[in-house]
């Protein structure tokens, strides 16, 4: 069973004021960073803001293993104590908060310990990262990949130059630099709503791969297998992402393990609609939703922000699992694009300057020092 360390804080600048949490997830064992959450709250407390705090940080270590014990440690006196059961919780903003924690795993699973302020430095850059970006107007971005604390004894990993010359296999790893994980990043086939260029997210109806997306992933496969590299299978849980990764894995003989993060963006109530018929219906939110990656398609649908998030934490699960190896990653338009974004350290409006087509391949390499590489984007020659 996995074992990892939940650091959490929050802060308000005024006490109740502007506010943000922070929280980081560790390895049990090693020690590296496997997920960073942050988020500025607007008005509120310190209490409240470490209470949404550990609650990131819960969330956070059950995205990569909902069976995994996790050892809360935080510089909070209150939180520590209230949650551990030795003190009562009396503030009425204190008790939804603790019984929200309660249900995010297990008790059992969850063990509590107070630790001093500077042990707490992460979680508290976070916090004041995220309450930063409040007060300059934006929301907390996590950054491309959080840093791997490595034992003191470890030899430096080199940072790969910034410029290297484009490996002639596409994906390669050029020899002096290591060896770095690889994502082929492999977009589903077609369904009946691509031609048609519908929002077709995980809110939606679910459709198969059309004849034409069948025969998109039987080309994928053949590619990949003359290739040779492709030593795991990730797939995103949605039904056109399965039967593309389903028809590559089987043509690989290996398995296809599925990554809830990297389902599609949920696009609420513009399900099945064409650009244009949203344009129509619902015109102020589609030109909030293209202005800011927080706002939310209409309806119960997903902003960019969360999507981010979500993706990341999926992308360092998948690094954790398959360090140094080739994967192939079946997904969406938008998982996609975010996974490209990051790798580039790019905007998020950058979302909308990609292209990617129908089971089309991007490859991105993630090196130890938390540094990454993009080396293919929408590559289609394998469907001409």
């Amino acid at each position: 069973m996995a074992r990892f360390i939940v650091e959490a804080d929050g802060g308000s600048r005024g006490n109740p004021g502007p506010a943000g949490y922070g929280a980081v997830v560790r390895d049990g064992d090693t020690g590296q960073i496997l997920a960073e959450a942050a988020e500025y709250i607007g008005r509120a407390t310190n209490n409240v803001a470490e209470y949404r705090g550990l609650i990131a940080g819960l969330r956070a270590a059950r995205e990569i293993d909902p069976d995994a014990t996790v050892d809360v440690r935080m510089d909070s006196k209150l939180v520590v104590e209230q949650m551990s059961g030795r003190w009562k919780i009396k503030h009425p903003d204190m008790q939804p908060l603790a019984a929200e924690a309660r249900t995010v795993l297990p008790r059992g699973r969850v063990t509590y310990t107070w630790i001093p302020r500077e042990r707490n430095k992460e979680a508290d850059r976070l916090a004041n990262e995220a309450m930063d970006a409040g007060k300059a107007g934006t929301q907390w971005e996590p950054r491309t990949r959080p840093e791997a604390a490595a034992p003191v004894a470890a030899a430096p990993v080199e940072e790969p130059p910034l410029q290297t010359p484009p490996p002639r296999a596409g994906w390669a790893a050029p020899a002096d630099l290591g060896t770095p994980t690889t994502f082929v990043l492999l977009r589903h086939g077609e369904t009946p709503l691509t031609p048609q260029k519908r929002f077709s997210g995980s809110g939606g109806s679910d459709p198969e791969l059309s004849e034409r997306g069948r025969w998109q992933a039987e080309r994928a496969a053949e590619a990949l297998a003359a290739r040779g590299t492709v030593q795991a299978v990730v797939s995103s849980p949605m039904r056109r992402t399965r039967q593309t990764a389903e028809a590559v894995a089987m043509r690989l003989g290996l398995e296809v393990r599925i990554e809830e993060g990297l389902r599609e963006l949920d696009f609420g109530a513009w399900e099945g609609l064409t650009f244009a018929e949203v344009q129509e219906r619902h015109p102020a939110d589609l030109d909030a939703w293209l202005a800011s990656a927080k706002a939310k398609p209409t309806g119960s649908g997903e902003s960019f922000t969360t999507l981010t998030h979500r993706t990341g934490v999926a992308r360092d699960k998948i690094l954790a699992r398959y360090a140094g190896k080739t994967v192939l990653v079946v997904s969406h338009v938008s998982p996609i694009k975010t996974l490209v974004r990051l790798a580039l350290g790019a905007p998020p409006d950058s979302l909308y300057r990609m292209e990617l087509a129908a089971a089309s391949f991007c490859a991105v390499q993630y090196y130890t020092d938390g540094n990454a590489s993009l080396r293919l984007l929408n590559d289609t020659s394998h469907l001409r």
